[in-house]
């Protein structure tokens, strides 16, 4: 995704250094936000940040003129019940994503990105809730637009653990007999699982009208494997022992891996699902763009 300003992001190892993860997701968003105002599409930050486009039949009385000056664009201020989006951040904690070759574990970093999400949600006045699974969902907090509700998404991510295997299908299907309107279902995963299982279940969501995002995290030396010699790896959730020689697998697994991603961003194309692969050594500047993007489909 193309950068719409210098990311001012603080690295995620620093991140890591603070253990409340409402002041990581309040210095994430706003310092997201402020980059916004500053860079020259400061009418997509206004947009998300306290203001929406004006449509017809909106009071006329609520057009902030100073906006439209800077903007030459109409914007009207946001009361509390301009909204119409419901969001399901859906958070895999299964073991292999408690893997890290540095001091943020793909789990660290999937909860830094849930907790800045459920916090920029509910500043947007969004119903957020949030689910934990492994093969299948270990834990639900509904969705709720209270400004308190944002605490108990938080307590919720900091009490998931890394349990079991994989299931991402198993779980989204779970999801759907949840879900009772349209809503922004947001999956942040390691992906591990085949890309035409996990396109089937994403297509039934996108089928039934709600929109997707899906975040791949990986941690970097998942991303370029910087091994050598001849080594026995261990698969963190089977626990299976698999013979590594540096010369033939690496580059047989990194052409798999290449292989994997171009089917996930095909499949997701197909039905205008939104994809982003997140490295756990990167800011979350991608994230949040790419959020705002498949929301802004929705106001």
């Amino acid at each position: 995704m193309a950068k719409h300003f210098a990311s001012r992001f603080i690295d995620p190892e620093v991140l890591a250094k603070t253990a409340n993860l409402q002041v990581i997701a309040k210095t994430v968003v706003e310092g997201f936000i402020s980059g916004l105002h500053r860079s020259p599409y400061h009418g997509f930050s206004l947009e998300f940040a306290e203001y929406r486009e004006y449509t017809p039949g909106d009071d006329i009385r609520r057009v902030d003129w100073k906006v439209f000056g800077r903007s030459d664009r109409f914007y009207v201020k946001k009361f509390e019940g301009d909204t119409n989006t419901q969001v399901y951040l859906l958070l895999d904690s299964s073991r292999s994503m408690s893997f890290a070759s540095h001091k943020v574990s793909k789990l660290d970093y999937a909860r830094y990105l849930a907790a800045s999400l459920a916090f920029f949600a509910v500043r947007q006045h969004d119903a957020v809730g949030l689910l934990n699974f492994d093969s299948e969902i270990r834990r639900v907090t509904p969705p709720k637009a209270q400004r308190g509700h944002l605490m108990t998404i938080l307590h919720h991510l900091e009490d998931v653990e890394v349990t079991g295997s994989t299931r991402i299908a198993a779980a989204l299907e779970e999801l759907s007999k949840l879900i009772r309107k349209r809503s922004l279902v947001v999956l942040i995963s390691d992906l591990y699982e085949a890309a035409d299982d996990l396109a089937r279940a994403l297509r039934f969501f996108h089928h039934r009208g709600n929109d997707v995002v899906l975040f791949h995290v990986l941690d970097p030396h998942e991303i370029e494997l910087p091994l050598d010699g001849v080594l026995t790896l261990e698969d963190m959730e089977t626990g299976e022992q698999i013979p590594f020689a540096f010369d033939k697998s690496r580059r047989a697994y990194l052409d798999e891996l290449k292989e994997h991603i171009r089917m996930l961003k095909k499949e997701c194309s197909s039905v205008r699902i939104d994809y982003e692969l997140l490295r756990t050594d990167r800011p979350l500047d991608e994230a949040l763009l790419s959020y705002l993007s498949t929301r802004s489909r929705r106001i």
